[in-house]
């Protein structure tokens, strides 16, 4: 374990919580990209493209912002504060991005293997930082005080729910696929 990445208890006093376990979070973040592949390894490219009636993002979409999610979001905004820089972060619009980067034409091997390489670069970063104060925060100017140990833990997180935002749309290519059948008999979708 990294001596940067030991369990700690800064926000302890404050919240009342157990410490955080940073080098269980970084595992989960280092191992996501296994499941990630694995929940998609099933779907065709017209799959992976295909999106709801809602609306919602594709697999590929999902994907795509994952992508630059490691990049220009987390690792560059836990980088921000660890590193005690100034001023605003830098903005996103996973929005935006996923129409101006046209993550719905993209090939989906190849962002896979982008994210992989970029958790990669992420997990060896983060390993790599000696002795955090996981408590410095950066003061959004909606959201108020966001400590590092807030981001780490929001980075696990955001996989999760995508993760299952993926098996969502799983679940509805079932639905779709199935024609004049029903999926019910599978159970209702609750997530």
């Amino acid at each position: 374990m990294s001596a940067g990445l030991a369990a700690v208890g800064s926000g302890e006093r404050q919240t009342g919580r157990a410490a955080m376990h940073a080098e269980a979070i970084v595992s989960r973040l280092e191992r996501f990209p296994h499941a990630l592949r694995g929940a998609v390894c099933c779907v065709t490219p017209e799959q992976a493209r295909w999106k709801p009636e809602s609306g919602a993002w594709s697999v590929l979409e999902v994907v795509g912002h994952l992508c630059d999610e490691e990049v220009h979001d987390f690792r560059a905004r836990l980088r921000h504060v660890t590193g005690g820089a100034s001023g605003l972060w830098p903005p996103i619009d996973p929005e935006g991005w996923s129409r101006e980067r046209r993550y719905n034409e993209q090939d989906l091997t190849e962002r896979l293997e982008c994210f992989a390489r970029e958790r990669a670069a992420s997990v060896s970063w983060l390993r790599s930082l000696p002795g955090v104060d996981w408590g410095a925060a950066y003061q959004h100017p909606k959201f108020g005080a966001i400590r590092a140990g807030d981001l780490l833990a929001a980075w696990g997180a955001h996989d999760a729910l995508h993760l299952r935002q993926i098996a969502k749309r799983l679940f509805e290519l079932a639905a779709r696929d199935a024609g004049a059948f029903s999926t019910a008999y599978a159970g209702e979708w609750k997530a």
